[in-house]
């Protein structure tokens, strides 16, 4: 499909990963996945009412997936402490702020590697996880405990540590946000924040757990909705080549999926339609694009690509490096992930995840105790 017999809306479609709401798996979703006009789905709190549930409804969008095409990505953030999307008995981590506390990374693999066992026996394949921006702002309203630290170094050893178990466990892990988005004052969930640093603060902190990602094998990672002056003014990283280009492929050497965070969020939103939004991250580097709630606006972002693409080769030859981008990396999901077969139930609330759960706690009461 991503190939040269693959039609423009095809192409264009597999680009968009889209979320729905409700605890089955919307018709009119289903039909654009079978058409191969989405790539995917991402899966929120409002999809996820227990865990038969959700190994139905992951069931479900695979098999959607057209007969020529990889399997779709079945995505979901869960991270840990207040940023976790499944309910119990899943495997529940602390936020990362307390496994960077505790300081053993090789600890933080292993959970990590138990989040990624028991999301792929469940039928989910990725995780937007983990966090790699560094917490240097004690006033940051969204990033804070969702970051291992604010030692650029501690946060590097732990991403890299978790990135390592999870696609070990047999997920892609997806770490965020690219480049940075601890220093933001503002929450770009509802505005457009700026981080204005010299460039070579930001490669003493900001970019040190993204290089070590790269290092480490990471997947895939996120882009920020952050504008970042010293790298192109004006425009947040998501639209930015400069960043999403330059930066991260030619000079980092990344050489996963880029994803755009939610083309829905306030920071992009409140600025830019869809339709623009939709070919400004393409253009600009980002392989797929999120837009986590609205079919409305998925249907419109997949409308702009294909009418960008029909006039502009050079945009389409963008458009088909990033859909074979992101056909490898699904291809490679089919890889089988130790123990799957023997069904969640056997792997969600096993004895090796009750005694890791009660490692980590213990390890989180010594530290609180030396503190």
């Amino acid at each position: 499909m991503t190939g040269e017999g693959a039609s423009l809306p095809e192409l264009c479609g597999q680009l968009l990963v889209g979320g729905f709401d409700g605890a089955a798996l919307a018709p009119s979703f289903a039909r654009e996945l079978h058409a191969g006009r989405r790539g995917g789905a991402i899966l929120f709190r409002r999809n996820c009412r227990d865990l038969a549930q959700v190994a139905e409804l992951c069931a479900a969008i695979a098999a959607c997936a057209p007969a020529s095409a990889p399997p779709p990505l079945i995505g979901v953030d869960q991270e840990g402490g207040r940023v976790c999307r499944l309910p119990t008995p899943f495997f529940t981590l602390p936020a990362m702020r307390e496994l960077g506390k505790i300081g053993d990374p090789a600890l933080t693999g292993q959970a990590a590697e138990q989040v990624g066992r028991e999301l792929r026996s469940l039928g989910i394949n990725t995780n937007f996880a983990p966090v790699l921006d560094v917490d240097t702002n004690p006033t940051s309203p969204v990033i804070g405990e969702r970051s291992f630290g604010s030692d650029p170094e501690q946060v590097a050893r732990h991403g890299a540590a978790f990135i390592q178990g999870l696609q070990k466990g047999g997920v892609l892990a997806c770490g965020k946000h690219f480049p940075g988005h601890g220093d933001a004052a503002r929450d770009s969930h509802v505005e457009l924040p700026v981080v204005d640093q010299s460039r070579s603060r930001l490669d003493r902190a900001e970019l040190v757990p993204f290089r070590a990602a790269i290092a480490a094998g990471v997947g895939a990672l996120m882009s920020a909705h952050v504008v970042y002056p010293q790298i192109e003014p004006g425009l947040p990283a998501t639209f930015s080549a400069a960043a999403c280009t330059a930066l991260l492929r030619q000079e980092l050497g990344f050489g996963g999926v880029l994803f755009s965070d939610d083309l829905e969020m306030g920071a992009i939103a409140g600025h830019w339609d869809i339709e623009e939004a939709a070919v400004r991250a393409i253009a600009a580097g980002c392989d797929v694009l999120l837009v986590c709630r609205s079919e409305e606006l998925q249907e419109r972002a997949h409308e702009a690509l294909v009418r960008r693409a029909e006039g502009d080769s050079a945009f389409r030859a963008r458009c088909a490096e990033a859909a074979g981008r992101f056909w490898r990396a699904r291809r490679a999901l089919l890889a089988p992930a130790a123990g799957t077969a023997q069904g969640w139930r056997e792997i969600v609330g096993s004895p090796q995840a009750q005694q890791l759960a009660e490692t980590i706690a213990r390890a989180a009461a010594a530290r609180r105790e030396e503190s």
